[in-house]
């Protein structure tokens, strides 16, 4: 059994050397601190370099992510902020982020958090109770509406989408807004963006654009012909209107995209693309990045699918953001190991 049947299931679960680049309704504001803040951090931040991590798809593996925690302590800690894209606990349950919450106060760790919504935050509806998997009986009593109210308690925000700052960096975060199989029973865990949600990543990327500043984008589903994997047929279909986003995403040379879901390894080399949109103005494209995962790695296995890496696996990124240049590291927090790093010349900075 492949691991999208396994999922499906059970609910569980130059640039430089060092990368490959391939060309491949109303406006809702963000939140007046967010914004304040991030404009704040932009006056006081000066021309140094700011130094912030990315992880992605804990579902649920608290040991490893508290090695994770540790290893990027010691490594950045004075970091700006750790973003999280997506699959924060293995089905959804309050108890479950509940658990992630007392892994964070075990360990020192940044006080900035952006959290990405991953498709694991949906599958309370597969089970009778916690210990039972009942999926012939989908949803058992579960709502949709109760699926982001548990993620929204716990990110502390009423929407999917948000904005907040890593010291000066602005950090946007995106989400589905519907899990698909209640709205159709032939989909499960494709991505609905609302007009709301385009129209406030259209409108973010411009204003930060007029200012010259790179934009992190974080999303848990990887856009289809980017990173590692998204070739493969088990991640072609991922959105239901990628060519919107691409289209948004695709106007801009200083907005970096991380996408986790495929848990594929950092040691590929096409870990980072530059990602080209026709139609777009930009022949330069937009940056693309694969946060590989915390619990369990895979990879191409050569027949159209893939395979699970052997041995310990718990992956991650460094960030940093200098004036002229964005270095990307990536890391193997199981062995306390930088893996490589790629550099991106600003567009900002000619």
């Amino acid at each position: 059994m492949d691991r999208r049947s396994f999922m499906a299931t059970t609910g569980r679960a130059s640039l430089l050397a060092g990368g490959a680049l391939t060309a491949g309704a109303a406006l809702t504001a963000p939140p007046a601190s967010a914004a304040a803040a991030a404009e704040k951090d932009e006056r006081r931040g000066g021309g140094g370099t700011v130094r912030f991590n990315v992880i992605s798809d804990i579902q649920g593996d608290l040991a490893d992510f508290g090695k994770a925690l540790d290893d990027l302590h010691r490594i950045n800690p004075r970091s700006a902020g750790l973003g999280i894209a997506g699959d924060i606990t293995p089905r959804g349950y309050d108890f479950e982020y509940a658990d992630v919450r007392r892994t964070l106060r075990r360990h020192r760790h940044p006080k900035n958090l952006a959290w990405a919504i991953g498709n694991h935050e949906f599958y309370v509806p597969k089970y009778s109770d916690p210990d039972t998997l009942a999926q012939e009986t989908w949803p058992n009593g579960t709502t949709e509406g109760s699926l982001f109210r548990s993620f929204y308690n716990f990110a502390g925000r009423n929407k999917v989408y948000s904005e907040t700052s890593f010291g000066g960096v602005p950090v946007l975060t995106l989400g589905t807004e519907r899990y698909a199989h209640y709205h159709d029973a032939k989909l499960w865990d494709e991505v609905w963006i609302s007009d709301a949600q385009f129209a406030w990543l259209d409108d973010r990327l411009a204003h930060w654009a007029r200012r010259r500043k790179p934009v992190m984008v974080m999303t848990h589903h990887p856009l289809p012909n980017t990173v590692s994997g998204t070739r493969n047929k088990l991640y072609l279909g991922d959105y239901l209107q990628p060519d919107r986003l691409l289209s948004i995403l695709g106007r801009h040379k200083d907005v970096f995209l991380f996408s986790g879901h495929t848990h594929w390894d950092l040691n590929l080399s096409d870990w980072v693309v530059r990602r080209v949109v026709p139609g777009t103005g930009n022949l330069d494209g937009f940056t693309v990045v694969n946060t590989a995962a915390v619990q369990t790695g895979w990879t191409d296995d050569g027949k159209g699918g893939e395979v699970a890496v052997g041995g310990a696996f718990n992956q991650g990124l460094q960030v940093e953001v200098g004036p002229r240049t964005v270095v990307i590291k990536a890391r193997d927090f199981s062995t306390g190991t930088w893996l490589k790093q790629l550099t991106v010349p600003l567009h900002t900075a000619a």
